[in-house]
């Protein structure tokens, strides 16, 4: 019970994110499909499950496929409990995602450390949360030391790179997904 896998899956948020990723209006896929626009915003909604000639018509005209859509889909639950695993004997780099599915937030669990030299940047915010060990994060020139119970938060767009400096170190990073569209463009002058 409360498993991601026993709950059915809600097709709606993934036809609207592949449509806005289109920059298509509903009308647009009204035409290109055949079916209506009161029809297609009801199946965004989840307030009509599409049949799968009709998912497979939705598919078309997004330039994709219904085994794609579904993919994407997100679960119908709101809670979701993602299990520790078995720690490994040996103790080597990994990452685990702890949010399964298409959501607004995203996070992961590293463990040990990874490539020092590989520098991230993300579209959104994020924050980096030190669960055990310790770590060395660069950021905008300027380094910072965590240990255990620390955080840093970065504004998306900021480049950084970590390393861990204590073995068996375990980092959380917290972020918003990439799919969403956290970063407000300034007006040109």
């Amino acid at each position: 019970m409360g498993d991601h896998k026993e709950q059915p899956l809600r097709v709606g948020a993934a036809v609207r994110r592949r449509r806005r990723a289109l920059a298509l209006t509903l009308a647009v896929v009204a035409e290109r499909s055949g079916l209506s626009v009161p029809f297609l915003s009801q199946v965004e909604n989840d307030r009509a499950r599409p049949s799968t000639s009709s998912l497979d018509r939705v598919a078309d005209a997004l330039r994709t496929t219904a085994v794609e859509l579904l993919a994407a889909a997100d679960p119908a639950c709101s809670v979701d409990v993602v299990r520790a695993e078995a720690p490994e004997t040996e103790p080597a780099p990994r990452v685990r995602s702890l949010v399964r599915g298409h959501h607004q937030m995203h996070a992961s669990e590293f463990t040990g450390d990874h490539d020092a030299g590989r520098e991230f940047q993300y579209r959104n915010d994020q924050l980096m949360y030190v669960a055990d060990g310790a770590v060395e994060i660069e950021a905008e020139g300027r380094a910072y030391r965590l240990g255990r119970g620390d955080t840093l938060y970065l504004t998306g767009g900021v480049r950084h790179r970590w390393r861990a400096t204590v073995p068996d170190t375990r980092l959380v990073v917290v972020a918003v997904a990439e799919h969403v569209e956290a970063i407000q463009e300034r007006p040109h002058r």
